[in-house]
């Protein structure tokens, strides 16, 4: 946790298993009485309640608070079982930001992710064919609805947290979820990963460093859009000047609509969609050329002399 310095006082998130029992220890050993533990609870495994029920009795014995979150993960059509518990959680953590412990409300989040995680993350992005974003795989620190988040283990191998836990006799709980094989991220772990070890030892340190790498380069790229979007956006409402945007190259005009897209309505366009799109850009000559394109639940279309994104 080199370099961890969150503003106090801090929530962990704790799931029971062996990387979050490190992480809450590690903090509630250099914050005392600064540290709350958060569990959250899905309800979508019979184990459910022996996890919390775990989480409960370590709490106890760090004499640490903890708040138990019991969350509807259910997905939506067209929404994954992971992407809906996520978004479950999230709601979940937002609603700590009143939450007191001894010390005054919750700033900060801590997450438990390691090395493995972001390996097997960008592993799964590059699977898909993702660009620079889905490359930079897990963030280590970023803000949402007012509070600061972390994952302080990024780079931390999954088997020296369990080395360092075993060394304290502290118990954990094992998700059997991790080795159901129908989930593509455990068939990584148990098939990818091994095999990755045994052809190169450093993999998690080289491969750690190469998302690390891939997050500075589309930090570049995110200034760079957001210094475009200003200036091809007409003032008032915010929506693209078609002719304005025509005037960047083709390069520069993916980028800026990806980040137009995703900040302003929250939809990120696949590559055969964008492709499409800067397709009908490089035609729209004429007053009465018409843009209308599917991006995720809604359309892109044009309307006079801007693009605008609509959900109907």
């Amino acid at each position: 946790m080199r370099g961890f310095n969150p503003a106090l006082p801090l929530a962990v998130a704790l799931s029971g298993g062996a990387d979050s029992v490190a992480l809450l220890v590690a903090c509630a050993e250099k914050w005392p009485g600064q540290v709350v533990a958060v569990h959250i609870n899905h309800g979508l495994q019979d184990a459910a309640s022996l996890f919390e029920d775990h989480c409960r009795v370590l709490c106890q014995q760090l004499n640490v608070p903890l708040t138990v979150q019991k969350v509807d993960a259910s997905k939506q059509a067209g929404q994954s079982p992971e992407d809906a518990a996520r978004q479950a959680r999230y709601k979940a953590f937002s609603a700590l930001g009143p939450v007191e412990c001894a010390e005054g409300a919750i700033k900060s989040i801590a997450i438990a992710q390691h090395a493995d995680d972001q390996v097997e993350t960008l592993l799964l992005a590059l699977s898909r064919g993702a660009g620079l974003a889905g490359l930079s795989a897990m963030q280590a620190d970023w803000q949402r609805d007012g509070l600061d988040y972390y994952r302080p283990l990024l780079a931390v191998a999954g088997a020296d947290i369990r080395s360092w836990l075993s060394g304290r006799g502290m118990a954990f709980v094992e998700d059997p979820t991790n080795q159901d094989e129908q989930f593509t991220r455990n068939r990584i772990r148990a098939r990818v990963m091994p095999a990755l070890r045994a052809a190169f030892p450093q993999f998690l340190d080289t491969f750690t460093r190469s998302a690390s790498h891939a997050a500075q380069a589309q930090a570049v790229l995110d200034e760079v859009a957001v210094a475009d979007v200003q200036a091809i956006s007409r003032s008032g409402d915010g929506l693209l000047r078609i002719k304005a945007l025509q005037l960047l190259s083709r390069a520069r005009q993916a980028n800026a609509l990806r980040y137009w897209l995703k900040s302003r309505f929250q939809v990120v366009p696949s590559t055969a969609q964008l492709s499409e799109l800067l397709d009908q850009l490089a035609d729209c000559t004429t007053r009465g050329h018409r843009i209308h394109i599917k991006v995720g639940p809604g359309f892109v279309q044009r309307s006079s002399d801007v693009l605008t994104w609509y959900n109907p």
